[in-house]
């Protein structure tokens, strides 16, 4: 008896660190796209963004963990630490797919990364063998990939929360709760990351 596989929506980020708006989008995807858990998986270095702002990756990761851990639909990955720098999504997907055939793959991501597909290493592959499931971001109109089969839109809830406006609250000493889940701000509240 052949059993159905498992679908995976891959959800990359740096999440430097992982706050709610995250969450939102991982949860809003798993409840109205065809997945049946969500893998965040914590990038070790993405090619087109610097390098000098990124925590450890082991930081990174345990932040995770600590914000999905009462969720069994979420599940961290690390899967891209062992494998050559920098990652390309093609890449690793080429290995999830040799290692995990018990599953099937969908990659997440916003519509501002759609917009830059082209630029991505084999997208034309991404596009091909893959289903990409897109939030839509505002102030992004359509891109040359808005009509591909492969690609299917989602109205996801969005919050004007970045990473980046997060550290720069903690190094000034301000407050971050309610911008992170509690046990990611009780972690952050009482460490030196990011200060």
């Amino acid at each position: 008896m052949k059993t159905t596989p498992t679908r995976i929506g891959l959800f990359f980020g740096s999440f430097n660190p992982i706050h709610i708006g995250h969450l939102i989008i991982g949860q809003h995807m798993l409840e109205h796209a065809d997945v049946d858990k969500i893998w965040f998986v914590v990038s070790p270095h993405n090619p087109l963004k610097p390098r000098k702002t990124l925590a450890k990756d082991a930081d990174r990761l345990h932040l995770v963990r600590l914000a999905i851990d009462d969720n069994p639909g979420f599940h961290a990955s690390n899967i891209e630490f062992s494998l050559p720098k920098p990652s390309y999504t093609v890449d690793t997907l080429a290995y999830l797919k040799e290692h995990y055939p018990e599953h099937e793959f969908a990659l997440i991501m916003g519509g501002d990364n759609l917009a830059s597909l082209a630029k991505w290493k084999n997208y034309e592959i991404l596009l091909r063998d893959y289903s990409i499931l897109v939030y839509r971001r505002p102030g992004h109109d359509g891109t040359p990939f808005d009509e591909h089969p492969s690609v299917q839109f989602f109205e996801a809830p969005q919050l004007n929360i970045s990473a980046t406006f997060i550290r720069e609250q903690i190094k000034e000493g301000k407050s971050i709760r309610y911008l992170v889940p509690d046990p990611v701000f009780d972690y952050l509240d009482g460490g030196s990351l990011y200060r």
